[in-house]
């Protein structure tokens, strides 16, 4: 898509250009979509202007002195009220009064959301229309008294002879008389008549109608200064004192109090409750619910909970100790707390110096010379980091336990704890002595600036030292510190913005360069709209993400509500990421808890990427030794904006991690000013994944010739271990009789018997599938359709067989296990069947011979009867008994060890190798799988063939129709067929089998270590959940004609982590909501969607959570211990 792609479409256009209006005045609409009479709109205007009226009316009276101002503003109040409440009844007796009319209507339902037939002025369509009501009956007398008191202190708070007093100016009065009274007709209109969309959104149905009470709710806040002023405030600064005077009138105990509770809650205290929880259902439970909560992993034991009663046990200690015997009534250079502020200092340089170390880039600008260079692997990764590794535990000690325990000392020798019966000294202290603990690394750069302030001016008439406490230093400290970062990375996000929209040529719209000019003239004002977003911590809206900035509303730090991780776009990638969450929290905790991620707050964004997976994390909470953590799995299937984007994400981390050999020292970053900085690399456990083509092998003559020979072969080994297995059940020789039939349970049936039962049924000309052809069908063709490739899901797919309406001439069989009963007019149209032998419908099943062993243990090896009815010639089993490989058989038969059995002669192989009994039933089962995958033609099968044999798709054959009757020996020829697949590919590779030894540790090897089969079975899933070490599947691409293999292979590899500009996501994220929810503006092809891979907008977008965006994976909050 080009850069000037409409920003809205043309429909979208003319509904924004309908809702803005409605949103500014708060909810009248003055535009519709089609003519209305004239009274709609005289109606709308003066149910605008009604607050305002009976406000005026108190107004009036009050200058004319006939009422005080009390009196006139509950009169005003109290008609706004009734006015209110009347226009509710009014409502509902429209609604009554057309009900039966509602029901008899035909609604168009394309025009039925805009358009409404008006009959009067006072007509029932026009009251619903204007007045649309509320759902509940409490919300129509609430929010009629909430109109009332709005009203009523809207008249009081703008009396003119107030504001004349305020600002003595006569024209100031008057726009600030007007301009008030419309703000409140906004608030009313949008609380009793007509609620506005808004453009901040947080649910995504108002279920309780909680839209109408913002407008007011933000009157009421400017109103309520005066009343707060005069009546709050003191109020609860006189409560405040009085009950820290009361409850806690020793200094000591105020000391005590604030360092335990500040402790506690700094815990993770739902797992402590979790824990508390299982300790006590498990001891009263029964020993059933005991099992059931054994899995469970404990993240808090009997070690944490030692250890943190220790901690807090010196903390108290230290705490009461340094008051009581070392504190000062002032602050001096030789004073104790001197002394402790120079140890913060240290502890600050040393704690800034070993946190930097830990990533690649030093304040993301300059190359790190410690960090290891050139690093691609996990063993050379982990010998050049194992210094660092060390310096990172010495960080986690001085962040964990030494840094608290000094700041405890520095706060429990200064003078203000002397006295401690202030309220700012109870909210200063409290608050920092929760910080010591919960935000220890921002806590600490707090006291520093704080003492560095205090050792630097020692001037007790200055206004820093006379009138505030060190609590509300630090506090006022804090409130800067975060409100400063915010600022820089908004101004940040918005430079960046700013600058890409002319420098990135895709970004570049006929409109870049007015809005750079603006931006640049107006810089100023840009500045300050970036101050107050920071100030009020909203995001920073980039309207469209172009270089339109508005202050977005206040949102929470994950920008929409609900639980985490409670939804996502899942779909067969999402298995992958499962996987690998697991392996990537555990590196995340080690990489947290050293520094390399630098300073993680809650709020913090980052992005790891490996090989096509992308994994956003989202900082959710932080406190002492644990973070909670929230991890989402982008989309694999690579679109033109998300690989773009994802391709530059590549270029800077292998700029940071990959090509650093020959650079110099503190070379510069060559990204710097992206929202993505590098940290630093995590081993994580996951699958690593490699595609080939496999031309040249898979259509190779001299290959595909030996393939029946080992298909035989891992065949035999097949059988041979599937009875053995078998066998084990059965404690003797003569038990076998009971049980002749193979038994695999229902629910371990690999989904390839069934989708193969379905692909055949669908290449077969039955009902279903005659009407998907066309004249340009191939019937021929060897791909799969589209009607396979959207066929059901295994589970739907039932084994009862289909009535077939064949075309005439075709040859058609009927299993024998199940013939079902047909009407008369099918009978007229089945297909006469050609060139097989005729069934007797009336005779029953045959019986096959007893065989006779000359072993009696053969019987453990014996095939199921029914898997020796398959209708071939005898000529093909005296061919197949000239193929059969023997000697390998007697070696298959070599390896087993029968310890199972308890007593068993010592000749046991020798005679089962010599029973010819035995070895005719593998030769019978063989050849019946063969004639169903290959038929009785001996030539060499096509690369197709293979193809379709590999994904259970054959084409339909009297030797397939009877294999696919035999579940679990069908099950057991295609997982044969695919060992036989990817052997011929390992020879191919690797060499060929030098001996019959190595060819079952091939087989073997498969079996333990590998699954083999498609992408698209339930089992690969399952597969990779269970962390196989290697999956193999075979595709095909039909564009180019190519047969690939995929190859996936369980290890240890390193996942690049860098960290993302949180005012960025948050900017994007809001726009989102405003793009989304009220421009309703979903075109899959808008502006704010396309790739920028300077802002990464693709990939954010994606990453928000749904509604607003798409992942297809998203973890529940994951608490990651950093104990």
């Amino acid at each position: 898509m080009g850069p000037d792609v409409p920003l809205l479409n043309d429909y979208k256009q003319e509904f924004f250009l309908k809702r803005f209006p409605q949103t500014v005045l708060g909810g009248p609409r003055l535009k519709l979509g089609y003519c209305a009479p004239p009274y709609i709109y005289v109606n709308q205007i003066i149910l605008f202007l009604t607050p305002w009226l009976w406000g005026g009316v108190g107004t009036l009276l009050y200058q004319l002195g006939v009422m005080k101002d009390f009196c006139s503003a509950a009169l005003s109040g109290g008609l706004m009220f009734v006015t209110a409440l009347a226009l509710q009844m009014t409502n509902l007796y429209a609604k009554q009064k057309t009900v039966t009319v509602e029901r008899m209507q035909i609604q168009n339902t394309l025009t039925d959301e805009d358009e409404f037939e008006f009959s009067s002025c006072v007509g029932s369509e026009t009251v619903k229309f204007i007045i649309p009501g509320k759902k509940y009956i409490i919300n129509t007398v609430f929010h009629s008294l909430l109109a009332g008191l709005l009203c009523g202190l809207g008249t009081w708070y703008l009396l003119p002879n107030r504001i004349t007093l305020l600002y003595s100016n006569f024209g100031g009065t008057v726009v600030i008389f007007v301009f008030g009274w419309v703000t409140i007709c906004i608030g009313e209109y949008s609380l009793i008549i007509n609620t506005a969309t808004e453009t901040a959104t947080f649910q995504a149905l108002d279920t309780y109608e909680i839209t109408a009470l913002m407008r007011p709710f933000y009157i009421f806040v400017f109103i309520a200064v005066d009343l707060a002023h005069r009546l709050l405030v003191m109020f609860v600064i006189s409560a405040g004192t009085a009950i820290a005077s009361y409850f806690i009138p020793s200094p000591l105990g105020v000391i005590l109090f604030m360092t335990g509770f500040g402790f506690i809650l700094s815990l993770n205290l739902s797992e402590i409750w979790f824990a508390f929880k299982h300790t006590m259902i498990s001891h009263l439970a029964s020993s059933k619910s005991k099992n059931t909560h054994r899995g469970l992993r404990m993240q808090f034991g009997w070690r944490e909970f030692i250890f943190y009663v220790t901690v807090l046990t010196f903390a108290l200690t230290e705490a009461s100790l340094l008051h009581q015997f070392a504190a000062s009534s002032s602050f001096s250079q030789a004073s104790p707390q001197a002394i402790a502020s120079y140890i913060l200092i240290l502890l600050l340089v040393i704690m800034w110096i070993l946190r930097e170390i830990q990533r690649v880039y030093l304040f993301g600008v300059f190359r790190n010379p410690f960090y290891p260079k050139d690093v691609r692997t996990v063993a050379v990764f982990m010998e050049k980091q194992r210094r660092l590794m060390k310096v990172g535990v010495v960080r986690r000690i001085l962040l964990t336990l030494v840094s608290p325990f000094a700041m405890i000392a520095f706060l429990s020798l200064d003078h203000s704890l002397q006295n401690p019966h202030s309220v700012s000294v109870s909210i200063g202290f409290t608050r920092i002595f929760r910080m010591v603990w919960q935000n220890t690394e921002n806590a600490l750069l707090d006291m520093v600036v704080v003492s560095a302030a205090q050792m630097l001016v020692f001037n007790p008439d200055l206004w820093w030292n006379r009138s505030l406490d060190t609590g509300i230093k630090l506090l006022l400290v804090g409130l800067l510190r975060d409100r400063l970062l915010q600022f820089l990375s908004k101004l940040h996000f918005a430079i960046a913005i700013l600058l890409t929209s002319w420098t990135e040529k895709k970004q570049r719209r006929r409109s870049s360069a007015a809005l750079i000019a603006l931006n640049v003239a107006f810089f100023p004002v840009l500045l300050a709209l970036v101050a107050v977003s920071a100030l009020l911590s909203s995001p920073l809206l980039p309207l469209f993400t172009l270089p339109v900035f508005l202050v977005g509303f206040p949102r929470p730090l994950r920008s929409w509500p609900g639980p985490v991780g409670g939804s996502a776009c899942v779909c067969s990638d999402t298995v992958y990421y499962r996987q690998l969450v697991p392996g990537l929290a555990a590196a995340l905790q080690s990489a947290l808890a050293a520094g390399g991620l630098g300073l993680s707050l809650p709020g913090s964004h980052y992005l790891c990427r490996f090989q096509d997976r992308l994994m956003w994390i989202l900082v959710l909470e932080k406190g002492f030794t644990y973070c909670g953590v929230n991890i989402k799995g982008l989309e694999l299937q690579e679109t033109s904006c998300h690989a773009a984007e994802a391709h530059r994400v590549d270029e800077i981390f292998e700029m940071a991690f990959e090509h650093q050999e020959h650079t110099r020292i503190l070379s510069p970053n060559p990204h710097f000013g992206h929202i993505l900085t590098p940290c630093t690399v995590v081993p994580v456990r996951l699958y690593s994944d490699a595609r080939n083509v496999l031309s040249g092998i898979i259509d190779s003559h001299e290959h595909l010739k030996h393939l029946k020979d080992d298909f035989v072969k891992v065949l035999v080994w097949m059988l041979v271990q599937y009875c053995y297995k078998k066998s084990k059940t059965w404690e003797s020789p003569g038990s076998a009789n009971k049980s002749k039939q193979g038994s695999f349970p229902e629910n371990q049936r690999g989904g390839a018997v069934k989708g193969s039962r379905a692909l055949r049924e669908e290449d077969s000309f039955s009902v279903d599938t005659v009407e998907g052809w066309t004249d340009d069908s191939d019937i021929f063709d060897f791909e799969l359709s589209s009607r396979t490739r959207d066929r059901k899901e295994p589970e739907q797919l039932g084994l009862t067989p289909k009535v077939h309406l064949s075309i005439p001439g075709s040859v058609e069989t009927q299993s024998q296990d199940f013939i079902p009963e047909m009407l008369p007019e099918d009978k007229l149209n089945r297909t006469v069947v050609l060139g097989l032998p005729a069934v007797d419908k009336g005779k029953q099943p045959e019986v096959l011979p007893r065989v006779e062993f000359s072993c009696s243990y053969s019987e453990l090896l014996s095939i199921p009867e029914e898997w020796r009815t398959a209708p071939v010639p005898s000529s093909k089993v005296s061919e197949m008994r000239q193929r059969f490989p023997e000697e390998w058989y007697h070696f298959v038969l070599s390896q087993l060890d029968f310890f199972h059995l308890k007593e068993k002669p010592s000749s046991l192989l020798t005679d089962l190798m010599k029973d010819k009994a035995l070895k005719d039933l593998y030769i019978h089962g063989v050849l019946s799988c063969c004639f169903g995958l290959f038929g009785l033609d001996n030539a060499v099968p096509a690369p197709r063939h293979v193809f379709r044999a590999y994904t259970g798709g054959i084409p339909w054959s009297a030797g397939l129709d009877w294999l696919t009757g035999k579940p679990e020996l069908f099950q057991l020829a295609l997982k044969a067929f695919r060992y036989t697949f990817k052997l011929m590919l390992d020879k191919a590779s690797l060499g060929p089998v030098e001996n019959f030894k190595e060819l079952v540790n091939y087989l073997e090897e498969y079996e333990s270590d590998w699954y083999i089969g498609l992408v698209s079975d339930l089992e690969w899933q399952q597969a990779v959940l269970q962390e196989k070490p290697y999956l193999f599947s075979l595709g095909h691409d039909p564009s180019m004609g190519i047969y690939t293999g995929r190859v996936l292979t369980l290890q240890e590899l390193l996942v690049q982590v860098g960290k993302l500009n949180a005012e960025a996501v948050r900017g994007q994220w809001a726009n989102l909501s405003w793009e989304l929810l009220y421009a309703t503006n979903d075109d899959e092809e808008r502006y704010s969607i396309q790739a920028h891979p300077a802002l990464l907008r693709n990939l954010t977008v994606q990453a928000a959570d749904p509604p607003l965006g798409y992942p297809v994976y998203s973890s529940q909050l994951l608490q990651l211990p950093l104990f």
